[in-house]
């Protein structure tokens, strides 16, 4: 499985949302929301021709457990999840979704001990945060044998661009600036 864009637009608000609907962008990733409204703003996007990740841990309402994966996989039935919990990534290959695992670089045994859940639950991906860290980038892909999408404190064409040179397969970026890039 590959991302076919270099730069996956993350929304925080409806607006943003909106605005995404009318682009040629393929994917668009809900960081956001409420759980009442996700069913639709999935829908939406769906029905705009967008592939539609949802960050399972950031939905207002939502208990990412089993039973809030199961409403996730039969009724809002988004295209991927994003997730910083590995049992999440479980529920969603149940269900068939794309499963992204969020990693934080915040030490060394940080990286070691999400390695090994990495390369035990096996998440289509590997978002990698702060998407910085291009070496980090590098040796998380070479590590997990996963593809990496470089997230998080991203703020320049430059940064994506080493990010992409390190080896991500995408940058996820909430900067509009670099939707289009």
């Amino acid at each position: 499985m590959s991302i076919n864009q270099t730069v996956l637009p993350a929304v925080k608000s409806m607006k943003d949302f909106e605005k995404l609907l009318k682009t040629s962008s393929e994917y668009i990733i809900i960081l956001e929301s409420r759980l009442g409204l996700l069913q639709n703003v999935v829908r939406a996007g769906q029905k705009a021709g967008k592939k539609v990740w949802i960050h399972v841990d950031l939905i207002q309402g939502l208990k990412a457990d089993n039973y809030g994966m199961e409403f996730i996989g039969r009724m809002v039935k988004p295209d991927g999840v994003i997730t910083t919990r590995s049992h999440v990534i479980q529920q969603a290959k149940k269900y068939k979704l794309v499963s992204v695992q969020r990693l934080f670089l915040i030490d060394s045994q940080a990286v070691d001990h999400n390695v090994s859940i990495i390369n035990k639950v096996q998440p289509d991906y590997v978002e990698v945060l702060p998407g910085i860290v291009p070496g980090m980038i590098k040796e998380i892909k070479d590590r997990t044998g996963v593809p990496v999408i470089a997230g998080g404190l991203i703020r320049t064409e430059e940064e994506a661009v080493a990010a992409i040179q390190a080896g991500a397969s995408a940058v996820s970026t909430s900067r509009s600036e670099l939707w289009n890039f």
